[in-house]
């Protein structure tokens, strides 16, 4: 098997891995922030 690129957890796979969950994370965080703002802005 000579496809297990992504399986190969060199730097430069681990680091963008790295990079897209904070990614995900900070959206997901964004979200959350703005549908608190708009709670407060109805209330």
């Amino acid at each position: 098997m000579k496809d297990t690129s992504l399986f190969s957890w060199d730097n430069g796979s681990f680091i963008m891995i790295v990079v897209f969950g904070l990614v995900i994370i900070g959206l997901v965080a964004a979200v959350f922030l703005m549908m608190n703002f708009d709670k407060k802005i109805k209330k």
